[in-house]
């Protein structure tokens, strides 16, 4: 079957079920999260052979380290799929809520309903536990789902999905509700991202050259962010014990996530009281200090922080450190070179941090907190399908209310306009 046929099917597959999920119920979807945890625990052996396959073919194909760890299914990682599907049951189900309701002059009453998105599509390399995680989402928002994992993780993917599709059936919802893409052809993606006359959001989660070729090629409405250039900035009015703790977490708790510190914005009031130990403890974790000429002056062994580096998402234990006048200079830098994802700063002077909050243009924008907690579980989502950066009805984390959209709601006993 050609790909364009082959999509048409899935296509009108989950428009019909998307249909079918906007009226299903609550205990309808935790029945069937519920009876997925179920499959999932019966085949546990199969889907741990099946990846085991994608691991042996990884190692053959030259996959790095990094790649191999993402696809490997260890017992403990299987478990926490299974976790994972019962804290989205324990999750209030958004659908269906009526939000403002209030009386106009006319005698309606007008309000908000929460509703699912319809059909999400997502995209996705290498981790098979997104292909659960991305499921049970979908599922609890009441959407129909085509997910599109990574052709590394193949064999892995058709094992979970056959268990998605048995626990829906056994709940009464339709097996194709979320659907796994069969395929390791690469135009299914062009598919995916180019109908909108089936798929209503795309989602992709992977490097940023994936997510940039989705964004430039999709026509379908993209939620998605591209990089994690986050800030943290110690003003001249900072505890600091609190700057030294939040500097040092905010960089050394992870290196490789989107919401770790890459560059670290200092008020030159302070920066010769600050800077030399917390330059002390970085290079005791091995983090790479790249900074502006104020910032060498007082570090010595500090690299010449480049241009690009203030764009940077490293990614790594490397950090760009520069030294400010002040809040103002703070908040231009970050406007500058902010890829919009969280800043942080880190003051005693409220007047100050009350500007930082409504001046600076981040999905996520903190006080006297760490950037690493710009994240799903942390905000009380109980989970999250990705961080948006864009400025759309979801922007940050990405849980259930990210995953529907409301609608108006107007309630009448026989009204009519005069």
């Amino acid at each position: 079957m050609k790909i364009e046929q082959y999509f048409e099917q899935i296509g009108q597959q989950a428009r019909a079920a998307s249909r079918h999920m906007a009226r299903a119920t609550r205990g309808d979807k935790d029945r069937a999260l519920a009876a997925i945890a179920t499959a999932m625990k019966q085949q546990r052996d199969s889907i741990l052979a099946a990846n085991a396959k994608d691991m042996a073919a990884g190692k053959a194909s030259g996959l790095d380290a990094a790649l191999l760890d993402r696809l490997e299914l260890t017992v403990g990682r299987f478990d926490d799929m299974i976790e994972g599907l019962e804290q989205v049951a324990a999750l209030a189900d958004p659908v269906g809520e009526i939000s403002n309701l209030k009386y106009r002059p006319s005698g309606i009453q007008i309000g908000h309903m929460r509703v699912p998105l319809g059909v999400i599509g997502i995209i996705y390399e290498s981790r098979p536990n997104v292909t659960i995680d991305a499921a049970a989402l979908c599922l609890k928002s009441g959407n129909a789902a085509i997910l599109r994992g990574g052709s590394e993780a193949i064999h892995s993917n058709r094992a979970i999905a056959a268990c998605i599709s048995e626990g829906l059936i056994a709940a009464g919802l339709p097996g194709t509700a979320v659907q796994v893409i069969d395929t390791t052809d690469r135009a299914a993606v062009g598919e995916l991202i180019s109908r909108p006359e089936y798929v209503d959001v795309i989602v992709p989660r992977g490097g940023k050259g994936l997510i940039e070729r989705i964004s430039r090629d999709a026509r379908v409405p993209v939620i998605k962010h591209l990089d994690g250039n986050c800030h943290v900035y110690i003003d001249d009015q900072a505890d600091f014990d609190k700057a030294m703790a939040i500097a040092i977490n905010a960089k050394t708790h992870r290196y490789g996530t989107c919401n770790t510190m890459e560059t670290l914005l200092v008020a030159a009031a302070i920066a010769d009281k600050i800077l030399p130990p917390l330059a002390a403890v970085y290079a005791e974790k091995g983090v790479e200090l790249r900074g502006c000429p104020a910032s060498r002056a007082l570090v010595a062994g500090m690299k010449e922080a480049s241009e690009q580096d203030w764009h940077e998402e490293y990614l790594a234990p490397i950090l760009a450190v520069k030294i400010v006048a002040g809040l103002d200079a703070a908040m231009d830098h970050i406007a500058q070179y902010s890829s919009a994802h969280t800043e942080s700063i880190v003051t005693e002077n409220w007047t100050r941090a009350r500007r930082f909050l409504a001046e600076v243009d981040s999905s996520s924008v903190m006080v006297n907190a760490s950037t690493r907690f710009a994240d799903g579980f942390e905000y009380g989502l109980g989970a999250e399908i990705g961080i948006s950066t864009d400025k759309i009805h979801a922007r940050g984390p990405v849980g259930l209310e990210g995953l529907t959209s409301q609608k108006w709601v107007v309630l009448g006993d026989g009204h009519v306009r005069g």
